[in-house]
C-alpha cells in the first residue's frame, strides 16, 4: 500500500483566512492536533494546536500572524512504512500527501494509519501467537512456514525483534488457529525454542500492541 491509498476524505485543510479558533474547533471535531495550511494547491505548512495556543490573537486569520511552521510531508507513491516512520518520528496526528511537483493532494490521519497497522499485524483476526527465540543465522522462514502449514495452519503475520547486545532474535508468529498444540510439538521436534505462546484475546492484544510499539521504535532508529 502507498500513501495516496490512505488519504482521508473527511478531515479539512486550513486556509490563511481561517482563524486559530476555527482551527482548534476542527482539531477537536476530528480528534487531531495538526492541520495543514494550504494556499490554492500549495502546501504552506503544518499548524499544531500548540502553535495556536502561542498566538496572541486567536480570532485573527492565521495568514496575518507570525507562525513558525514546519513542513513535513510524504509523496503520493511512498510506501506505507515510510509514512509510519515519518509520523512516528515527528509524533504527528496527520501527515500531508503531495504530488511529485509538491502540489497538495490530501492528508493521512494517525487513526487511519493505525487501522492499517491493525491489518498488518492481523490484530483483529482470531488465532494464537507463538514467540520463538533463535539465533539470527538459524532463521529460516520457509522452514517455519512449512512446519505451520504442515499442521493445517497459516501464518497471518510475523514480527522479528533483534537485539543490539545479542545475536539472538525473537520471532513472533500470529497463527490462524487457537489450538497450537500440534504446531508447538512439531517446533520442539525441530529444536526450536518456544519463548511463549498466547491463546486468550487479552494476551494477544497486549502482545501485538507491544510488538507494534517495538516496530515503531525500530522505524525511528
Amino acid at each position: 500500500m502507498i500513501a495516496k491509498d490512505l488519504i482521508s476524505d473527511v478531515v479539512p485543510v486550513l486556509r490563511e483566512s481561517d482563524t486559530g479558533l476555527q482551527a482548534l474547533n476542527w482539531m477537536e471535531i476530528f480528534k487531531v492536533s495538526h492541520l495543514p495550511i494550504v494556499r490554492g494547491d500549495e502546501f504552506i505548512g503544518l499548524l499544531s494546536d500548540n502553535d495556536i495556543y502561542d498566538l496572541n490573537q486567536v480570532e485573527e486569520p492565521i495568514g496575518k500572524q507570525k507562525l513558525s511552521l514546519f513542513s513535513p510531508f510524504v509523496t503520493q507513491d511512498q510506501h506505507i512504512y515510510d509514512v509510519i516512520e515519518k509520523v512516528s518520528h515527528l509524533k504527528l496526528t496527520v501527515i500531508p500527501v503531495l504530488l511529485e511537483d509538491e502540489t497538495y493532494l490530501g492528508l493521512i490521519t494517525l487513526s487511519d494509519l493505525m487501522q492499517y497497522v491493525d491489518k498488518i499485524f492481523a490484530v483483529s483476526e482470531p488465532g494464537g501467537i507463538i514467540v520463538l527465540e533463535l539465533n539470527s543465522i538459524d532463521y529460516s522462514l520457509s522452514e517455519i512456514a512449512q512446519i505451520v502449514e504442515g499442521n493445517d495452519a497459516k501464518i497471518l503475520s510475523l514480527y522479528i525483534k533483534s537485539s543490539d547486545t545479542s545475536r539472538k532474535v525473537e520471532l513472533t508468529l500470529k497463527i490462524n488457529q487457537t489450538n497450537l498444540t500440534s504446531i508447538v510439538q512439531t517446533l520442539h521436534r525441530y529444536d526450536y525454542i518456544i519463548k511463549s505462546s498466547y491463546l486468550r484475546n487479552d494476551d494477544m492484544q497486549d502482545l501485538l500492541f507491544d510488538r507494534y510499539n517495538s516496530f515503531m521504535r525500530f522505524l525511528n532508529t
